[in-house]
């Protein structure tokens, strides 16, 4: 399976065979049978990719990263010799450009998901919970062997970890609860 990072190492532990390729080959890696699947961004990043002519099977939910989110990498040196005025100004355009990306992401999405769907006989399938737990117990061994290795990852995970309790209490209650009420 095409899968980079600790998404890689989770999928090596629970027996898979983690490969490293750039966006641009997984068409035909898939197509020659160099992978069996994918990990890539999203339903329309797979439309358009045209991933549904080589792979049939949709599974869901992510388990290996909570989103994605835009990176700027700046040298640290020269970013450090702006003037104050214009370090904000790098700073609110990366902080506009990750918003408007998101909100593109969550607007097509899901009619990109409805074409692979309808158009293209995509088959849509649930990662089984037996499955999903085991990866769950995967990911907190990954996660909690670079956290115990590096005092920085061990602060940004702890983070991370609190950040997600209170967003997810809240969660429950509103955007979780509202979706519940809908019918989403």
């Amino acid at each position: 399976m095409r899968i980079p990072g600790l998404g890689g190492e989770i999928l090596k532990r629970a027996g898979g065979i983690p490969v490293l390729l750039p966006g641009g080959e997984i068409f035909t890696a898939l197509q020659t049978g160099t992978i069996d699947a994918t990990e890539w961004i999203g339903p329309y990043n797979d439309l358009a990719f045209g991933l549904y002519k080589v792979a049939k099977y949709y599974y869901y939910p992510g388990w290996h990263e909570p989103g994605t989110t835009m990176e700027c990498l700046l040298n640290k040196a020269a970013y450090a010799a702006l003037p104050a005025d214009l370090q904000s100004i790098v700073s609110n355009a990366c902080r506009a450009l990750n918003g408007e990306m998101l909100a593109e992401y969550t607007a097509r999405n899901n009619s990109a998901l409805q074409s692979l769907i309808n158009d293209h006989d995509v088959d849509v399938r649930e990662f089984p919970r037996d499955v999903l737990g085991k990866l769950l117990a995967l990911s907190e061994e990954v996660v909690e062997e670079v956290a115990d290795k590096d005092p920085l990852a061990a602060r940004v995970f702890e983070s991370y970890r609190s950040f997600q309790r209170q967003v997810t209490a809240w969660h429950d209650i509103s955007e979780r609860a509202y979706l519940n009420v809908r019918g989403g």
